[in-house]
Formats: C-alpha cells, structure tokens, sequence
C-alpha cells in the first residue's frame, strides 16, 4: 500500500481578511512541507472566514475571494510549496446569486473547495448538502453542487467534500464508495454545541464505513460574533478506528502517516450515487518517509473545561477580532459578574479587564466587599463610582416608584458604563444569564447594555457549576481561586430594593431552568410540558414571561453559542405572537 503523509490545518480564519488568511495557509502550509506531508487540508471556507452571511451578495466579495485562491495558489509555488497538495476552502460563483430576477437555475454562489499544487488550483468541488437548520442559513447563499471531486496523488485516489456533506447520508460519502477511493477529506466550519464532540467521532466513523475509505475531517478554532469553532479534527479508518485526533479550541497541524490502497489503472466510474464524478490527476509523489508518523489522539475536556474554553475562545477573538483591547465590566459582587470577569481575565489577561463597582443605596456590604475580592484575586483593574447622587438628581425632577425606581438604578449603571467605554475606547461586557434573558429578568438599557455577552447562552444553574470548576481548576493548579466563596453561596439577588432576593420574582433556578430547557431548546408546547412533569401554575407563569420578552432578546447583545437553541441564531420568533398552544 502506499503511504500518504497527510496535514489538517486547524486553525483560526477571520471573515474579510483574506490577506491575513491566505497567510495562514502559507504558514501552515510551510509547516506541513517541512514535516513531509503530502496533502494538508484546511477548514471549509478559510480564503474567506465562515460564515460570510450577506457578504455573498457582494460582487465584489465573490470576485476579491476567487482571485485570492489564485494568487494563493502562485505565492505557495513561490514560496517553494508547489509539491504540497493544498485543500482549501473559498467562496466561488458561477452565476448571479440565486435571489433576484437575473438568477440562473442550478448556477450562483458557490461554498467551494480549491485542490492546489504546482501553482495552480487543479481541482474544485462544490458543496453539495446545504444545511439550513439551527444556525445554518446556506440555502439562502448557495447553490448545491452536483459533482464529486476525486484527485489522484500518485497512486491515491482522494475524494474532496465539505461540512454538511458529512452530515446527511447518501450524497458525496456514498459516491466516493462506489468510486473506490482510499480517503475522503472533509473541510468544516462546525460550530460548537455542548457535547458535540462526543457526536462528531461515531459520526465521521458512519460516513467512512459508508465511503469504505479512511475520512480525514478538519475543523476551524475560534470565535466568529455568535460562533465558536472548537477543532476537534480527526482522521477514522473505515473500521471506525480513530487514527489521530486533534485538541479542542487550539490551533494545531495534527500529521498522520495512512496505509491507503492504491488506485486500480483508469478513473471510474463517471457517475455515482447520482453525482458526476470528476477526476483529476494531481503531479504529486507520494515519497516514502524516512520515519513514521504515527497519529496522536488528545485527550477530550470534560464538560465544565470544554464550555468554559468555548467562552473564553469566543470573547477572545470577539475582542481581538474587532479592534479592541480591553473591556469593562460592572462588578456587583454577584455571581454572574463574578463569572463574566473571571472569563474576560482568562481570555485577555488581567491587565485587559477593567472592572467598576457602581453601588446604590441599597447595595449590600457584602456584595461591594464581594466584587473587591475578585479584583484582588485575579488582578483585574478595579474602581468605585457610587451611584446614589445621581439616581437622587433624577429623582429630584421625576416622581417614580416601584420597578419604575428599581430600574432607574439599572439604567444609571448603564449610562455611566457606556460612558467610560466612550472615554477609554473598552468594550462593555454585560452579565446577564440565559436564564435571566429567557424571562425577561433584566432592565431594558440598564442592566442589559453591552457589546458582547460571554455567559448568554449559559443558564443560571450552569453558571454556578462554571464556577465552581473554575475555582478547583485553580486549586488543581496551585493558583488563588479567583471567584469568591460568598459570590458563589449567597441567594442571587439585584439589590434594587431593600431585602431583594430573585426569587421574589422567579422560581428556583433549578425549577426554572428544567422548564426553559424543556420549552426553549426542545420546542414543547404547553401539553407537552405539563406532560413531562412540570407544575401548571409554573408553565403558565414561566411560559407567559419568556414569550413577553421577546422583544428584549431582540435587542440583546451577541454572545457565544453553546447551546442546541441559542436565542438570536436558533431560535428565532415574532415578537408579536398571541399563539399559546
């Protein structure tokens, strides 16, 4: 059998920087070369960053993205990589976008693959299994293809597919077994969810028993505004054998040497499973290596570590990304911000993190003493600004009690928080939980203003374990745990009113969060929830209060996906809406 030497890139594109991306490609590219690879393969997308959304309909987008692959394609022969097969992904058209009077059947935008080597690109697939589902809103943009691509590399035959062609049954997986290839290469731009990993590996393990060939999966790392990307490329021969497997949220070249069988005389067939199979023979020698690679498997993160990477990777590059370099977070001395700022100091550094107490009247001893605990424990910058004379000016011109007065307290936070995200060029973090954000439990332009929202997909109950695990992982460490025990233990309460406690308002977050889960990430109605065990007072009342706040979510700030429903990108409803059932 002869040896192929294979390379996935998994790395961390941005969207629109296609010189910077293309330079990742030929960085990358430069280390698979310099390891003996023959083939290196890069996530789906990657010229371009994922997803592009309505950068599609931009003519000159579209343009500025094919010709960056042909300009790849001779700076990576100029740069003495010209024997290296390069598999990478890249917004192609054949046709006006598909939307408009001019659109042509079966042409358009395309979400397309480039096989390049010997300066130039040789092949191109186009995907063909357009996810719209969940996050995914591709039949909008693309056209499905309608061919497999199969490129030979000495005696290899290597098919080219991209992301959701791995997804469905049938399609590309089923023609390149019929097409008798020895590997199947799939580029992706797959989101995370929590557990994903662990559907990912018997996943691609079904799709190489289906092609009966080796299947080499690579996925992109990083953060995209809702997105985050956690790798976990893999290689799984036809048996369902993991090969080799790369970590999660780090950018990496994970190498593998593959036992593949040879091609057999002439390409064919010419169709299978309903695709024309196009063949193009590639000018690359499969060189025997000196020394076997053999693959290395990494060890997968347990629950709490992976979602906490997931939001650490996201605020990251969100920051990074969008021209920040620091951020601002109002410090209650509550969980919540206690979390959020303890994030923010993993991803950007203590030094990056700014940090305001903004204590009222009512504001507890506790919970100031609280918020100065964690700065001390993590190092993040920290100041007092009390808001007592200015909440008592405003009322000295406007007669408000009630939540009216609560939430005048809320907003005042607000304002002086954007304020010194004006004065100092920081990125306002805001706090709220997805529990919190589901019911409405917030104060419109107060407690909810922010640019980013690192714990909005992440309910209450979880936040509490997030912590907890942060503070062992310290202690695993030998570091000063950075979130204080009082934060952690005492009733969650807003402080807008004397004695608060959330649960004046809301159920237990335990009782709560059950039935969110039940109602907003699996879609039961009212029966169904009464069905599955929960309280019909606590299903009318919690139901009632996430429908009514929908038209705050709208105005919510972004935050990283982690869940199966994240508000904004899954689960998208009218405002106005008087169906109950």
């Amino acid at each position: 059998m002869p040896t192929l030497r294979i390379a996935l890139a998994q790395v961390d594109p941005t969207v629109g920087d296609l010189a910077g991306n293309a330079a990742l490609v030929r960085e990358y590219t430069r280390k698979a070369a310099e390891s003996g690879a023959h083939l290196v393969a890069f996530p789906e997308m990657m010229v371009t960053g994922y997803p592009v959304e309505d950068l599609v309909f931009r003519e000159s987008f579209v343009n500025a993205s094919r010709a960056a692959v042909e300009a790849l394609a001779r700076d990576l022969a100029a740069d003495g990589l010209g024997h290296v097969a390069v598999i990478v992904g890249y917004l192609d058209a054949d046709g006006p976008p598909r939307i408009g009077a001019e659109a042509t059947p079966g042409r358009g935008a395309r979400n397309a693959a480039a096989v390049i080597t010997d300066g130039r690109v040789y092949a191109r697939y186009f995907k063909h299994h357009l996810p719209n589902y969940g996050v995914f809103d591709e039949d909008r943009y693309f056209v499905p293809g309608d061919m497999l691509t199969v490129v030979r590399l000495d005696s290899v035959d290597v098919a080219v597919t991209i992301c959701e062609d791995l997804w469905q049954a049938g399609g590309p997986f089923t023609a390149a077994g019929e097409a008798g290839v020895g590997l199947v290469v799939n580029i992706n731009g797959s989101p995370y969810e929590r557990n994903k990993d662990d559907v990912r590996r018997p996943l691609v393990a079904r799709r190489a028993a289906e092609a009966r060939a080796t299947v080499a999966y690579v996925n992109m790392v990083g953060g995209q505004d809702e997105l985050v990307f956690d790798g976990d490329s893999m290689v799984v021969a036809p048996d369902g054998t993991v090969l080799a497997r790369a970590g999660q949220f780090s950018e990496e070249l994970l190498l593998v040497d593959l036992d593949l069988p040879a091609a057999g005389g002439a390409p064919v067939p010419d169709v299978a499973a309903g695709l024309r199979i196009e063949h193009t023979i590639l000018p690359v020698k499969l060189t025997v290596p000196e020394t076997r690679i053999t693959g290395t498997v990494a060890e997968r993160l347990a629950d709490e570590a992976e979602v906490w990477q997931a939001l650490v990777t996201g605020l990251r590059d969100y920051v990074r990304k969008n021209g920040f370099r620091s951020v601002i977070i109002a410090l209650s001395g509550g969980i919540d911000s206690a979390v959020v700022a303890t994030i923010a100091v993993d991803a950007l550094g203590p030094a990056n993190v700014y940090g305001v107490s903004l204590p009222s009247a009512h504001s507890s001893q506790h919970s100031r003493d609280d918020a100065a605990d964690l700065a001390r424990r993590t190092g993040l910058h920290f100041r007092t600004v009390p808001i007592q004379p200015m909440v008592d000016a405003f009322h000295a011109h406007l007669t408000l009690d009630g939540v009216a007065a609560e939430n005048l307290q809320a907003r005042v936070r607000g304002v002086i928080l954007m304020a010194l995200s004006n004065q100092d060029n920081h990125l306002v973090l805001t706090t709220g939980n997805k529990s919190e954000l589901s019911v409405g439990y917030s104060t419109l332009y107060g407690d909810s203003v922010g640019g980013f929202n690192p714990i909005k997909d992440v309910p209450k109950t979880l936040v509490w374990r997030l912590a907890r695990w942060r503070n062992d992982e310290a202690v695993r460490r030998g570091e000063t745990p950075p979130i204080p025990e009082n934060s952690i233990t005492k009733p969650p309460s807003a402080e807008l009113r004397p004695g608060q406690l959330d649960t004046d308002t809301l159920p237990p977050y335990d009782q709560l969060d059950a039935l969110l889960a039940d109602y907003i990430d699996r879609d039961l109605g009212r029966e169904a929830l009464l069905a599955a065990g929960h309280d019909p007072e606590l299903v009318a009342r919690v139901v009632r209060m996430v429908d009514l706040a929908e038209y705050k979510r709208r105005q919510s700030a972004p935050g990283p996906k982690i869940s199966i429903k994240a508000f904004g990108r899954d689960r998208r409803l009218p405002i106005t809406n008087r169906f109950q059932g």
